[in-house]
């Protein structure tokens, strides 16, 4: 059984607690309520779940909205491997976690998945503290 250790923040009192702290994200994550405790006392960062109520206590949506013209593509976090082998992450993705031309991550294979952790360039390669 995994339970939520507190209420998380939202909206304007998260805006305000990110802007006055000089947390790294994962201990900002924690500190704003956004963990959950497993059974085997656990504690384990929802950074998903963070930056998701981030961006909505920003006002960026998350939810697909059809455009009015029926043109156009839209963000449906689903990708597939083109015929070349390479996968593409759009430029909404990217926008929404504000990624910028050059940034770098390093690539770890799971089974059946794959996780991209962005390398911090201040640091000289070392890893920036997220899931």
């Amino acid at each position: 059984m995994v339970q939520t250790a507190t209420a998380p923040l939202t909206g304007k009192a998260l805006l305000q607690k990110i802007k006055t702290s000089n947390l790294s994200k994962r201990e900002l994550a924690r500190e704003c309520g956004y963990y959950t405790v497993t059974k085997d006392g656990e504690t384990r960062t929802n950074l998903a779940e963070f930056y998701d109520a981030v961006l909505e206590a920003k006002g960026v949506t998350l939810e697909p909205k059809s455009t009015k013209d029926g043109r156009g593509r839209e963000a449906t976090y689903r990708v597939s491997v083109h015929q070349n082998g390479q996968i593409v992450i759009g430029s909404a993705y990217t926008e929404l976690m504000g990624l910028k031309p050059g940034d770098e991550f390093e690539i770890k294979l799971g089974y059946k998945h794959i996780h991209l952790i962005q390398l911090d360039s201040n640091k000289n390669g070392a890893e920036v503290d997220e899931e």
